[in-house]
């Protein structure tokens, strides 16, 4: 019978869990290199030593780790660029969207397409940020109160943060939805 081979099943299992392992190890690969850039390369930094830390935490390998370290401190270093984009999601819900990227027009582009795709538009800068106060490392908290959402606009507003959470340059969302209020994707 097709479809009840378990060899088929673990592939497929590994292949979905894989994929996901290495969107992280990207993103964590991309922040290492903006730090060490910062940094010049000196691994004492807090802010690239927290960085190296957390990719750490999700098990990312030592070379990959120094590769990235390697790779901002060369020479011939891509121009990485942190954006911040911001919307109003489902049930008038702000969003802030921390993204980490070589190319400005293409993420801005990809941005605005999963949001339009989804019947939602970019907002200008400053119009949802205002919802939050900023805290150390780049962090933002959602002010009080907290916007509650129905079920309906909570089902919708999951399965857009699935869509940022699969985008290889978005690094952090922000929310001041109930139960929503950060997606680390670091």
């Amino acid at each position: 019978m097709s479809g009840h081979n378990k060899w088929s099943q673990i592939k497929r299992q590994k292949g979905a869990s894989d994929a996901a392992k290495s969107r992280e190890f990207s993103r964590f690969s991309k922040l290492i290199t903006l730090e060490s850039k910062k940094a010049a390369g000196n691994i004492s930094s807090s802010a690239l030593a927290a960085a190296i830390s957390r990719a750490k935490g999700i098990n990312m390998p030592k070379d990959s780790i120094e590769r990235a370290i390697a790779k901002g401190t060369s020479k011939d270093a891509g121009t990485l660029e942190q954006v911040v984009y911001e919307w109003y999601g489902p049930g008038g819900v702000a969003v802030v969207v921390d993204a980490l990227t070589d190319n400005k027009n293409r993420t801005t582009a990809e941005i605005k397409h999963l949001l339009t795709k989804n019947g939602y538009e970019l907002g200008s800068q400053g119009s949802a940020l205002w919802a939050f106060s900023k805290q150390g490392g780049g962090a933002l908290t959602p002010n009080e109160p907290l916007t509650e959402l129905s079920s309906e606009d909570e089902e919708v507003f999951g399965s857009l943060l699935s869509l940022f959470d699969e985008h290889e340059d978005v690094q952090r969302v922000f929310t001041n939805a109930r139960g929503y209020e950060t997606t680390d994707n670091e």
